[in-house]
């Protein structure tokens, strides 16, 4: 179960909760189990629902605490590696604006493709196409200049 809930949230005590709070709905609910066969993926899919739902707690957390505070502060709040947030930091400050908005939505904040088309008032096609372009952006420049190639 920690497993399942560790590769739905980002850091180890979320996946700790989210087990702990699987536990509690698995005993209280068990009585709604319909196939004994099943308890396997049936408690499964609780402890990623669980989860996934802490996820969505916390990003609406983020974003009322990215609306307060200015751009840095919030993104330097949480924080583990300094030197790595800086670098990623200063790749993104290299994409346009409107690329580096999408970007921090869809993998910073974790908004849907179509959330942040909503969110932007463009098609989900662009969204996308725009996402996929600045990754490969981001990949050449974190590869850095290839032997050979001037």
């Amino acid at each position: 179960m920690i497993h399942v809930a560790h590769s739905k949230v980002i850091n180890k005590w979320d996946a700790q909760d989210a087990v702990q709070e699987a536990w509690i709905r698995i005993l209280t609910k068990y009585g709604t189990l319909r196939e004994q066969s099943k308890l396997h993926s049936w408690a499964k899919t609780i402890t990623a629902n669980i989860a996934l739902n802490l996820n969505k707690q916390s990003r609406r957390a983020q974003s009322q605490s990215w609306n307060e505070s200015d751009e840095d502060k919030s993104m330097h709040q949480h924080d583990e590696e300094p030197e790595l947030m800086m670098e990623i930091s200063e790749m993104l400050a290299k994409l346009d604006p409107r690329s580096r908005t999408m970007m921090l939505y869809k993998f910073y904040y974790g908004f849907k493709d179509q959330e942040i088309a909503d969110a932007m008032q463009m098609p989900v096609g662009t969204v996308k196409a725009r996402i996929h372009r600045s990754k490969l952006q981001l990949k050449r420049w974190m590869a850095g200049p290839q032997p050979g190639m001037n």
